[in-house]
């Protein structure tokens, strides 16, 4: 071997050394008969380990690392030569991402060790339990105060009524009155129906936000179709709308009430924000499409404003006053969609209508 050839061998040992001393990552080297090579000082204070342990095996040094499964996972990495990946937790309760990566011989391609990282992610668990935790509280809470309002607004409803059907026997109003009357009557139906719909929702928000499953089953989309049309009829007939439609894919596997949820919601807003004095058009398109059913909603309503588009789909944001709802409806279908393993898309140009994509697992 020349001169030249030694010292570029010394050079980049003594940059491999270098980079031991100065790494803050634990990590252990470990060849292919399971006999520990190297390690970084961060491995010998993380796992007790000393010049004494190089050249000993790795099944008697898995007390000092305290993950049980330690050798069989090497082994397989060194039979495989693939890498492998595990967030794995110590007898001293702390949480590590642990990465095997086999050390291969470039000449013959084969395993000759493992590199051995361990990754400290005892903090992000920590962080992680505690979200959940506060998940769980969250939805403690808001079960809690959607049942116990149920019952009072019910209450509520059933006097209204009485008086509504009382008063509605009254043969002696002055026409101002009856007016008042029917004005304040209508206020407070909408009241009750608003509020019913906002402990409907909250129920709902914790289903769809724990990826609350709902029951698959073959849908004609069609059929259900035509029974979101029926709901939203009054609607339909005030707006003059025109609603074509094109069903190629005529069954769906899908959950039928969250489908519905669907085809409600996002129908209801192209009527809701349709441009003044302008029926709204709402094409929808049902079809298969690369391994996907892709259905699609587009209408010619008022649009979304570019700076807006970001915050379509946060809940309880409505970007306009002046039309009535909770804010909550395209949060539904995204969480609906996302939960099942599809996605959803849009375009939209103010004052020309939007576009939205919905692309379910066929």
């Amino acid at each position: 071997m020349s001169l030249e050839k030694i010292d570029e061998l010394i050079k980049l040992n003594d940059e491999l050394e270098n980079y031991f001393k100065n790494t803050i990552i634990p990590q252990l080297f470990v060849d292919a008969n399971l006999r520990l090579r190297k390690f970084t000082p961060p491995a010998m204070k993380q796992f007790n380990f000393s010049p004494d342990d190089i050249g000993k095996s790795l099944e008697d040094l898995n007390d000092n690392i305290r993950y049980s499964t330690i050798v069989e996972n090497v082994t397989e990495v060194i039979d495989s030569g693939k890498i492998y990946e595990k967030e794995i937790q110590t007898t001293d309760f702390r949480w590590f991402q642990m990465n095997i990566i086999p050390y291969l011989i470039e000449k013959t391609n084969k395993s000759n060790g493992v590199i051995i990282t361990f990754i400290d992610i005892t903090d992000r668990i920590k962080v992680l339990k505690d979200l959940e935790r506060l998940n769980a509280s969250h939805e403690t809470f808001i079960y809690s105060v959607s049942h116990d309002l149920k019952g009072p607004l019910s209450n509520i409803e059933g006097l209204v009524n009485q008086l509504i059907q009382s008063s509605d026997h009254i043969v002696d109003w002055k026409e101002e009155d009856y007016k008042d009357h029917e004005v304040t009557k209508d206020l407070l139906q909408e009241s009750i129906a608003s509020m019913k719909t906002i402990i409907t929702e909250l129920s709902e928000v914790i289903k769809v936000e724990g990826n609350f499953k709902e029951e698959v089953e073959l849908v004609r989309v069609e059929s259900l179709f035509q029974q979101v049309k029926m709901v939203l009829r009054d609607k339909i007939n005030q707006s003059k709308a025109i609603i074509e439609v094109d069903i190629q894919e005529p069954e769906v596997n899908f959950s039928r009430k969250n489908l519905r949820s669907i085809f409600y919601n996002l129908l209801s807003n192209s009527i809701k924000y349709k441009r003044p004095n302008t029926p709204p058009e709402i094409h929808v398109k049902v079809e298969k499409s690369d391994g996907f059913i892709h259905i699609s909603v587009k209408d010619n309503g008022i649009g979304i404003e570019e700076d807006k588009q970001k915050l379509i789909f946060t809940p309880y944001t409505r970007l306009v006053k002046n039309v009535e709802g909770t804010g909550i409806g395209l949060y539904f279908v995204k969480k609906i969609i996302e939960n099942a393993g599809g996605r959803i898309t849009f375009k939209s140009k103010p004052e020309e209508g939007s576009e939205f994509d919905i692309y379910l697992k066929a």
